[in-house]
């Protein structure tokens, strides 16, 4: 097992994109997907669509250089995309960070990342932590909301 931290980071990321296509498809009726209730303002579909654009633009666009042109307002504003739609937006942002982090090599991870994302300098590494914990965050309360709704 020769794996390098780039390889690793992206292996994390790829896994857990695939856990929110599983996610994603597990709802049982695809209008659940957008069900909020009192305190909770995002729904899974938002979410879901908030996770597919941080990762496309921080990672796709800034590293990967690939030409993403975020639209933060729309991930969260966006209702009653399908789920099959849903799904191809993950597959795209799982394929953008396949390209992009192939690209970046182990040296790379401890210089700075282009981006002062949280006002202060950070390596790339840092941030693809960050990004990562981002990701499972949302995932989280994307389970939640699913099992929730079923019980």
């Amino acid at each position: 097992m020769n794996k390098t931290n780039t390889s690793s980071i992206k292996e994390i990321l790829l896994r857990d994109l695939s856990n929110l296509e599983k996610e994603i498809a597990g709802y049982a009726n695809e209008e659940e997907i957008w069900l909020v209730r009192g305190e909770i303002k995002n729904s899974a579909g938002n979410l879901a669509l908030h996770i597919c654009g941080n990762l496309q633009h921080f990672i796709g666009a800034i590293v990967g250089q690939d030409g993403y042109i975020r639209k933060r307002e729309e991930e969260f504003a966006k209702k009653n995309v399908t789920v099959s739609e849903i799904l191809t937006e993950i597959r795209t942002t799982k394929a953008a960070i396949e390209k992009a982090l192939d690209k970046l090599t182990d040296d790379k991870l401890e210089e700075r990342y282009p981006l002062e994302v949280f006002g202060k300098p950070m390596t790339f590494s840092y941030f693809l932590i960050h990004l990562s914990g981002h990701l499972m965050y949302h995932l989280g309360q994307i389970n939640y909301h699913r099992r929730l709704l079923a019980s």
